[in-house]
């Protein structure tokens, strides 16, 4: 697959209007265009075309049961795509335009192919300037995009990641900067049993478990959030694969007290070469060669921000194998340990 791709920059979507109609236009006559969101860059395609579904596979390397996410210019928009409800309106109300995906039963406009066979389509409306002028500007149809990567590389929150992964099998990339958020959006479901209605974290984001208790009081963890998918198990929603988001060089999560970790950390610099995603606080008593700093043991955001941009500057380093912390399970630790789970495709070592 090799196409000219069109790169261009936009820092003020009002001075880009051309820019941005040319960009709906491919997108509606079944073209690819990558676009920046809040939470990472994503691979648009008309979200109603089946032929531009599968060229979203095609160029990502993706497989085609992996659902594909519709972004919507305004929330009330879904109630087109999809069957909505009362719980939703208050999900759009309290978190939208903003960092969360709701599934709900599709309806008939909305092909197969976009959902991965699935009888739902995840829903999103994005918080992020240029992709609100693009998706208004693409007005009839929405935009399915996932995370504008090759299948199983950590997403990217720079054009530069986008242009090395994907340069040649899209027709335009928008260079919006750097993402502020840093990791994709939270996924919800919601569904019934005998006790009502609840929702379903199928994949963590920047909108927590706390902060969808303030709209829906019972918020049930999948068991693939933390897990492995069963054998023969389909995912549900975008990222939950068994090894998604990963480095080319093997990457293992380090658990254990802070000063354990930091001593082992110390013994494999002398033994080995590794590269090391280390808090700030450990730069002191670390070689500075291959250390790639997250951000401060406690500020859960910047690492989050600061998470797939450095696996790809750690993957670069040449290093026979790549460190990093555990993250916590609470707040935002749930968003960065299924994602660095998976990145390390499960793979944990207890220290001491």
């Amino acid at each position: 697959m090799t196409m000219q791709t069109k790169v261009i920059k936009i820092t003020d979507p009002a001075e880009s209007a051309t820019d941005l109609k040319e960009a709906a236009r491919i997108l509606r006559e079944g073209g690819l265009v990558v676009f920046p969101t809040e939470t990472v860059y994503g691979l648009g395609g008309n979200g109603l075309s089946q032929s531009s579904a599968e060229k979203i596979y095609a160029a990502k390397g993706r497989p085609s049961n992996n659902p594909l996410i519709i972004h919507v210019h305004d929330p009330a928009e879904a109630d087109k795509y999809a069957h909505a409800g009362d719980l939703y309106d208050r999900l759009a109300a309290a978190f939208m335009p903003g960092p969360l995906t709701v599934i709900l039963p599709k309806r008939e406009c909305i092909p197969y192919a976009t959902t991965g066979g699935l009888d739902t389509v995840a829903v999103r409306c994005p918080d992020h300037p240029i992709a609100q002028a693009l998706l208004k500007e693409c007005g009839d149809f929405p935009v399915a995009a996932p995370s504008a990567n090759l299948s199983g590389k950590p997403s990217p929150t720079v054009a530069e990641h986008v242009i090395t992964d994907l340069s040649g099998r899209v027709d335009m990339i928008i260079d919006g900067g750097e993402s502020d958020i840093g990791l994709e959006s939270t996924i919800v479901s919601i569904d019934h049993d005998h006790e009502g209605e609840y929702l379903t974290l199928l994949r963590p984001g920047a909108i927590t478990a706390d902060a969808l208790t303030c709209v829906c009081e019972r918020v049930v963890i999948a068991s693939a959030v933390l897990e492995q998918l069963k054998e023969g198990e389909r995912p549900l929603s975008p990222g939950m694969m068994y090894k998604h988001y990963a480095p080319s060089t093997p990457l293992v999560l380090l658990d254990g007290t802070p000063e354990d970790v930091l001593a082992f950390l110390q013994k494999e610099q002398a033994d080995r070469s590794c590269a090391i995603l280390c808090y700030f606080e450990e730069m002191p008593h670390l070689k500075h060669e291959n250390l790639f700093p997250v951000g401060g043991k406690d500020d859960l955001a910047t690492q989050a921000h600061t998470l797939f941009s450095l696996l790809r500057e750690a993957d670069k380093a040449g290093a026979s194998i790549m460190y990093a912390h555990l993250p916590p399970l609470d707040g935002l630790g749930l968003a960065l340990y299924n994602r660095m789970i998976r990145a390390a495709a499960h793979t944990i070592l207890q220290v001491p």
